[in-house]
């Protein structure tokens, strides 16, 4: 039985779609002003195993992703590059896409652009504006009134008479109330814009998601997602909206990714502490990658340091040995039961809030298995968990390798050997340990050490692997 966390409540609760058959997702995506970078990774990365394992339950999921290419961000990278906007975000949307596939990231079903709904989000103003939930202000900027929403903070659990030190105070004297937030920005014609009827303008954020989840969603939908940092304001202004554009309106789970942490401050483009996508990509296989922002909880922070890097390294290698010397498959009756309590222990820690760290502690038992049953001679038993374990972690995004080519093909690695002379020199080392000659065995294994080759002694035979 899956149990999810649920923002709003602040408790897990039993995950029960609106329709039993088919689950919607909305997560918000990408503003491209720039490259993506690992924070953004590790929330599309969970969103893609929570997709995955839903469909794995057997549900149909109908996932959306927006495009934010309409952002203050833009429109000063096109002024300053001197080029058109349209041809800016769409040069960084394809970086962002090429990034997402390179960490094998699930595409959406649907990934709409704002700019391509200017219509339906002016439509939404005007309903929010006919029903006094909208005003226009002094300067002609349309607001949305607090005032007229009165659960607003049921997300954030904000305080609202606390608020005011809480956000960044903007136009204060031109809002009837400084919590107030603007749905529709005038700007001069010079700019990026659109006619509306109440002149040249652009729509604020907060509207942008409302209006695109409704549109492709519905009213109600099961479960909208994102970084923990948009709980407040931009889910919470969503909310507001959302709500008082239709009474109905109910997300049945908001789940939130915690941040990166890097010099005990967040990852954020702002702070100019980040690390993109594409460049850790150059150093880091991608299910490196993807076990280093997942060992962790999804919504527990995660502290960055090559050194983690390098444990997932490693922790990856390790299930590949385990993987190395998969026989044929085949099917054995008596040899399931013995692997269904570790197979349901997975599917419990996964139904647990999609709780990967357990999930993972899962597939270091059956590699450990693995092994002992290879020490045992027992290669039947251990060919049949080698099965289990690629499927389980397959599950995660990780283990669709060939182990030897993952093991031997380090491309950060020297490749002053070729394998024909890596088998040479393991046969000749194989020789002298038969013969007792360890010293002559231990030169061997030194060489090709210096030359980033490790040998691993198993009970039927030595393998090698690249130096990480």
């Amino acid at each position: 039985m899956l149990k999810i966390f649920n923002t709003l409540s602040k408790k897990k609760e039993i995950f029960s779609p609106i329709n039993k058959k088919q689950v919607k997702i909305y997560v918000c995506g990408i503003t491209p002003y720039d490259t993506c970078h690992i924070g953004h990774g590790r929330t599309f990365i969970i969103f893609d195993i929570i997709i995955k394992y839903l469909k794995f339950l057997g549900y149909k999921v109908y996932y959306i992703r927006n495009i934010t290419d309409i952002d203050d961000k833009i429109i000063k990278l096109a002024k300053k590059q001197n080029k058109n906007i349209k041809y800016i975000t769409k040069n960084i949307i394809d970086k962002i896409s090429e990034d997402f596939n390179n960490l094998d990231i699930l595409s959406p079903d649907y990934e709409p652009k704002v700019t391509n709904h200017i219509h339906d989000i002016i439509s939404i103003i005007k309903k929010l504006l006919r029903n006094n939930i909208a005003y226009i202000a002094t300067n002609g900027d349309i607001m949305f009134s607090i005032k007229k929403y009165p659960n607003y903070g049921i997300l954030s659990k904000q305080n609202l008479n606390l608020l005011k030190s809480n956000i960044k105070i903007k136009n204060f004297d031109i809002k009837k109330n400084y919590k107030d937030f603007i749905l529709w920005k005038l700007t001069n014609k010079c700019n990026i814009g659109w006619s509306s009827p109440w002149g040249y303008g652009r729509p604020g954020w907060h509207i942008e998601c409302s209006t695109l989840s409704r549109k492709y969603l519905g009213k109600c939908f099961d479960i909208h997602g994102g970084g923990n940092d948009l709980i407040f304001p931009h889910h919470e202004n969503e909310i507001a909206q959302s709500s008082c554009i239709d009474k109905k309106f109910y997300v049945n789970y908001w789940i939130h990714t915690g941040m990166i942490i890097i010099d005990n401050k967040k990852m954020s483009k702002s702070l100019k502490n980040t690390f993109k996508i594409k460049d850790i990509l150059l150093k880091y296989n991608k299910e490196v990658i993807r076990y280093f922002l997942t060992i962790t909880h999804y919504r527990s922070p995660i502290i960055f340091s090559e050194n983690k890097l390098k444990q997932a390294q490693l922790a990856i290698q390790k299930l590949y040995i385990s993987l190395f010397y998969k026989k044929n498959s085949f099917n054995i009756k008596n040899i399931k039961n013995n692997f269904f309590l570790l197979e349901q222990q997975f599917y419990n820690s996964m139904n647990d809030d999609f709780n990967t760290p357990k999930a993972y502690s899962i597939l270091f038992k059956i590699s450990k298995k693995i092994n002992i049953a290879y020490r045992k001679k027992k290669y039947l038993i251990a060919n049949y968990f080698i099965l289990k374990l690629k499927k389980l972690g397959n599950i995660l995004g990780i283990l669709f390798y060939n182990p030897k080519e993952y093991l031997q093909n380090n491309q950060n690695s020297c490749n002053f050997y070729s394998e024909d002379k890596i088998k040479e020199l393991i046969k000749k080392r194989e020789i002298a340990r038969n013969n007792k000659l360890w010293g002559e065995a231990d030169l061997i294994r030194n060489k090709l050490k210096r030359n980033n080759i490790l040998l691993e002694d198993t009970d039927i035979g030595t393998i090698w692997k690249k130096k990480i």
